[in-house]
Parts: structure tokens; C-alpha cells; sequence
């Protein structure tokens, strides 16, 4: 290895060990129902918006029916959001060569694997797919 790369791994070290302190803290008080952040300010307003549009009690757990119809409705609009990305490529952005759409087949196997996270994949990178659809759609 060169004393570049070298360098870089050494920085990266330190970079990741001096965050891991400050973001377990971090994340210990997001997760805890009682845990105050310094973001609390910002993100709860946004929350307690967010909860009320979608008729969420925060105070409320889920059973097993309610997390199985949530898990499957992400699900669903997963499928079809990544699905309308890959029919659509030729007229989102970061398409450089000007590929053309999936066909639908195609475009809905590729997002239903995805979105069981099976990840079958039958195509050729940048080859097929733009990198809009690439970044974006998983």
C-alpha cells in the first residue's frame, strides 16, 4: 500500500473512533421515549406534524397486525416508487448517455427485488440503468 492510501486508512481510523462516542450518546437519547437532544428543538415540531398528518399516537405501541400492514404498505409505495424511477430514467436527471426507460417487465422485476431485498439483478449497471435510477432507486 502506498503511503497515501495508508494515510487516508489512518485518518479514517481516527475519524471513526473519535465520532463513536458522541453518536452512541446521540443515538442512546433519540432512542430512549424520555431522551432529550440538542436537535429536539427542530426535529420535534416536524415530528409531532408528521405523527398528526399520518393519525400516529406516539404514545401508542403497535401489534402485530398494525407493524405487518405498515411493513407492507412501505413496502408497496417502495415498489412503486422505484418502479415509476426506472420507467420514467429518460426524463430525470444525472442520465448522461441518454438511456432510454425499462420495460415494464423488466422495471417491475427489478423493483420488487428490490424491495424484498432480494436484490436479483439482470442488468448491466451503467449500462441500463442511468445514475438517477441507480442512486436513488435503491
Amino acid at each position: 500500500m502506498q503511503t497515501s492510501g495508508c494515510l487516508q486508512l489512518a485518518i479514517y481510523i481516527v475519524a471513526l473512533a473519535w465520532m463513536t462516542r458522541p453518536m452512541g450518546l446521540y443515538l442512546m437519547r433519540v432512542l430512549d421515549a424520555n431522551g432529550k437532544t440538542w436537535l429536539d428543538p427542530v426535529f420535534q415540531p416536524l415530528e409531532r406534524f408528521t405523527y398528526r398528518l399520518m393519525g400516529v399516537n406516539s404514545g401508542k405501541e403497535q401489534d402485530w397486525k398494525q407493524y405487518t400492514l405498515a411493513m407492507l404498505l412501505f413496502s408497496l409505495v417502495s415498489c412503486l416508487f422505484t418502479y415509476a424511477i426506472l420507467r420514467l430514467q429518460h426524463l430525470l436527471p444525472l442520465n448522461p448517455q441518454g438511456l432510454g426507460p425499462l420495460s415494464p417487465d423488466f422495471a417491475f422485476n427489478t423493483a420488487v427485488s428490490f424491495a424484498t431485498n432480494t436484490n436479483w439483478q439482470s442488468y448491466g449497471g451503467e449500462s441500463t440503468m442511468s445514475y438517477f435510477s441507480q442512486m436513488v432507486g435503491w
